[in-house]
């Protein structure tokens, strides 16, 4: 006796609807990608007058060639890596303790603690408090400026902290008391060990969010030896929007061709700055999908 199921007419149906709203879905995704590839190595000329619109047109690698030769965007690069190595250790250093301590049931006044965080999340000073809160405190043009505001993200916390709670089993905890075990030590040796997953993908998160953060670089720092990435291509960007400003404006014509060139310039690094600065996130992104899967479904099913 056969166990296939045999699908109706309107299975049928829905399943062709379903891989038709799929193709459509990886067509909006995948289009911009492939549309970002093939500018970086296209005729700035041909993108410009929309006559490349999917591949590469008037092959050219001379973008990549003045990114790698830009002292400015290298130096972006290095500081964009330090600071998301180093942020996003500080970010696990905080929020990984303290969402075990407070997924606890023994930790007096937890409720109170909880509170607490949850209200910064619907409540905040606002920029000019912040601002001067970190002007205060000597953190303007230094890398802390760029790590300590941010140190902890409560959403974040919350999901470690239901992870803990539903995950690690109370008698396992409670065996190792027995044992004379610590709680520092019973964090360090048998907690850590079994939360590989909302490791992952809390160094996910805050990894990804420090890679593309610029706005606390934009308000707290003036140092351009100090800016991350993002904001060395936001600078490209307004070179370009300023460029083609000055260009269409009454200036001489031998003024308006250079400033054309310098806009086609912007635009010819542009694209190819997005690659380079996307590559890292995709080629890690693959090595901790699964964790991350795994640790959003813990964190939000059962939460």
């Amino acid at each position: 006796m056969s166990s296939v199921v045999k699908e109706t007419k309107t299975d049928k149906i829905f399943k062709a609807m379903n891989y038709v709203f799929l193709l459509i879905a990886l067509l909006l995704v995948l289009y911009p990608l492939i549309y970002i590839i093939s500018a970086s190595v296209s005729n700035p000329s041909d993108v410009n007058s929309g006559e490349m619109w999917l591949f590469p047109k008037g092959f050219t690698l001379d973008g990549y060639k003045l990114i790698f030769e830009n002292d400015q965007i290298w130096r972006g690069y290095l500081n964009t890596i330090i600071y998301t190595v180093l942020g996003t250790a500080v970010n696990l250093l905080f929020t990984l303790p303290a969402a075990y301590a407070l997924s606890r049931k023994d930790l007096v006044g937890r409720n109170i603690f909880m509170g607490i965080f949850v209200f910064t999340m619907f409540f905040s000073g606002g920029l000019i408090p912040s601002y001067l809160l970190v002007k205060s405190l000597g953190m303007l043009d230094t890398i802390w400026a760029m790590i300590l505001p941010n140190a902890v993200a409560v959403w974040n916390l919350i999901v470690a902290r239901v992870f803990f709670q539903v995950t690690i089993p109370k008698e396992l905890e409670e065996a190792a008391v027995i044992d004379g075990c610590t709680n520092l030590k019973m964090f360090v040796k048998i907690v850590l060990p079994l939360s590989t997953p909302i490791i992952a993908v809390m160094a996910l998160f805050y990894g990804v969010g420090h890679w593309n953060g610029y706005f606390n670089a934009l308000i707290y720092l003036s140092d351009k030896d100090l800016y991350p990435l993002q904001l060395v291509l936001r600078e490209i960007l307004v070179l370009q929007a300023m460029s083609s400003d000055m260009a269409g404006g009454t200036i001489s014509s031998s003024m308006a061709e250079a400033q054309h060139s310098k806009a086609e310039l912007a635009q010819i690094i542009k694209y190819g700055v997005m690659i380079v600065s996307t590559l890292p996130i995709i080629i890690v992104y693959p090595f901790l999908q699964r964790y991350f899967v795994k640790g959003v479904m813990i964190g939000s099913v059962k939460g």
